[in-house]
């Protein structure tokens, strides 16, 4: 990213996608724990913000294989034209948003803003998102945005059968950013995964994609991991990197939706984001899944989440 990008922070407060509740407030234990840090980070920037949908959370679930997609679908189209609108201005969009499947807009906004680039996704998460309506197991669609930036089904390990509203909300989603799918398999990185279903494990196989462990981090510290992780997307035009906090060991702070064990330590995040960020076809961030509202340690994964986005902050005004 060059100097003359302007950072915009985009806040999305909805949690539709997720299985649990308080995702919603990610933004709010982020801007206290600015507050109590003394930081002048959402001070310095401008913020927008995109309404949510989170009053259909009230409502009966009526697609339990994509639970409340008509409204996740609404949320995304919104994404998805705020994040074309400033990525063709040259912007830098920093989304903080509730829970992953926000994601499906971000990535179609890049896409609808340069429909003719290669887009690379580095997805540092414990978790594959590469589940379908077709085959989920819990019908939440923070677990989707992977498949859908694909424009997959996997019918092949299918084990639902969606209702025909289903069908046509999620071939939509599919195509929100064009009429050909978002990503290539060839072109998305996965960071620190390791919480899978078999369906995620066998289309992962099958695709081909790169996945580094947390293993393989650890071992190779951010510089080399950024390089290894930054040639396989030499070929792609444009990077976005998605940030999910539960890729962090749970033994830090169970203050997200779904904490798994055996997870990166939060200097390592640091310094592998710290290394990415210098890369200039870096174009778009975001942060997902900080839940204050079930930390076990006070806001403690808002104020990691805070560290990360200062360093990443730093790292891109400092870049040329």
């Amino acid at each position: 990213m060059l100097k003359s990008k302007k950072i915009k922070f985009l806040k999305i407060s909805s949690e539709l996608g997720a299985g649990t509740r308080g995702a919603s407030k990610g933004f709010e234990g982020l801007k206290s724990a600015a507050e109590a840090a003394g930081s002048k980070l959402f001070s310095d920037y401008e913020i927008i913000s995109i309404k949510d949908e989170n009053n259909s959370l009230l409502k009966n679930i009526n697609f339990p294989s994509a639970k409340r997609i008509q409204s996740i679908y609404e949320v995304l189209n919104r994404v998805k034209k705020t994040v074309n609108d400033e990525v063709k201005q040259n912007h830098f969009p920093l989304l903080i948003s509730g829970d992953h499947s926000i994601s499906m807009g971000t990535i179609s906004g890049i896409k609808s803003a340069f429909p003719n680039k290669k887009i690379g996704v580095i997805w540092i998460d414990a978790h594959a998102d590469i589940h379908t309506p077709f085959t989920t197991p819990s019908g939440n669609m923070h677990g989707m945005p992977i498949a859908a930036s694909l424009g997959l089904d996997n019918f092949s390990c299918a084990s639902n059968t969606p209702k025909k509203e289903v069908i046509e909300l999620w071939n939509n989603i599919k195509i929100l950013g064009g009429n050909t799918p978002n990503l290539e398999p060839k072109n998305i990185v996965y960071v620190g995964v390791r919480d899978t279903e078999w369906e995620e494990d066998k289309l992962i196989t099958k695709l081909g994609i790169h996945k580094y462990s947390v293993d393989f981090i650890r071992r190779n510290r951010g510089i080399k991991s950024a390089e290894t992780i930054l040639k396989k997307l030499e070929n792609v035009d444009l990077i976005y990197i998605s940030f999910d906090v539960d890729v962090l060991d749970n033994s830090l702070s169970t203050g997200t939706g779904t904490p798994v064990p055996n997870g990166l330590f939060l200097n390592e995040v640091k310094s592998l984001i710290s290394e990415l960020s210098k890369s200039k076809k870096l174009c778009c961030f975001e942060i997902v899944e900080i839940n204050p509202t079930i930390d076990n340690k006070g806001n403690l994964m808002a104020e990691m989440g805070l560290e990360v986005l200062e360093t990443l902050i730093q790292c891109l005004k400092t870049t040329s």
